[in-house]
């Protein structure tokens, strides 16, 4: 479990470096905090959604960055939210997909087209992976896939889906690239750098 320290914030945040956040959860009253911005911001992008030890000067929470807001200029971090979720109940949160493997259909002449950049799972806290791999080296023909149902998750983790036979990568023939790269894809489209803004009603959802 990775670390992160706080202060508890008793006023507005006047400390260069430092951004004001919030935690909260079942059994907890709100807490305002405050937090290294940089520390935040490197860690989110290592381990995403993952649980976090949150040491509050001396008292520790394990929790989740459930919220986050960003300077829509230079896109750093403004504020965060963490909640301590219960520890005995599953969880849903989004996962990056990393990919591993070569395609022997590359030496083929195909192109690979990966239509998700992320997916979202089900698991308890503890659980919950930073990443998870999709292997493509099976991908040996034009025309082979990869649907979201193929995904390979760590014990005790399930992936979130409607339609099981979604594919998330593909092996297209050269011409049919430009065709499939111009339909509009969600997950294609968004930007990595960016941090995902969640609204709290979302989180209550789940």
């Amino acid at each position: 479990m990775t670390n992160l320290t706080a202060k508890i914030r008793k006023e507005k945040v006047t400390e260069a470096g430092l951004i004001p956040a919030v935690l909260y959860g079942p059994g907890i009253e709100n807490v305002s905090i405050e937090i290294d911005r940089k520390t935040i911001e490197k860690m989110y992008k290592e381990v995403g959604e993952t649980l976090i030890d949150l040491d509050v000067e001396g008292k520790k929470y394990n929790v989740l960055v459930h919220e986050t807001q960003v300077n829509p200029i230079t896109l750093e971090l403004i504020h965060v939210d963490f909640y301590q979720p219960n520890l005995e109940i599953e969880t849903e949160a989004d996962v990056h997909l990393e990919i591993i493997g070569v395609s022997p259909a590359i030496k083929l002449g195909g192109t690979m087209i990966s239509n998700m950049r992320e997916v979202t799972v089900k698991a308890l806290p503890k659980n919950l992976p930073n990443k998870i791999e999709v292997d493509v080296s099976g991908l040996e023909q034009i025309g082979d896939v990869i649907t979201i149902q193929d995904i390979k998750t760590p014990k005790g983790v399930k992936v979130v889906f409607d339609d099981p036979e979604e594919i998330v990568i593909q092996i297209l023939e050269p011409e049919d690239v430009e065709k499939e790269l111009a339909t509009p894809i969600e997950e294609i489209n968004k930007e990595p750098e960016k941090v995902e803004v969640k609204k709290k009603e979302e989180v209550e959802e789940k």
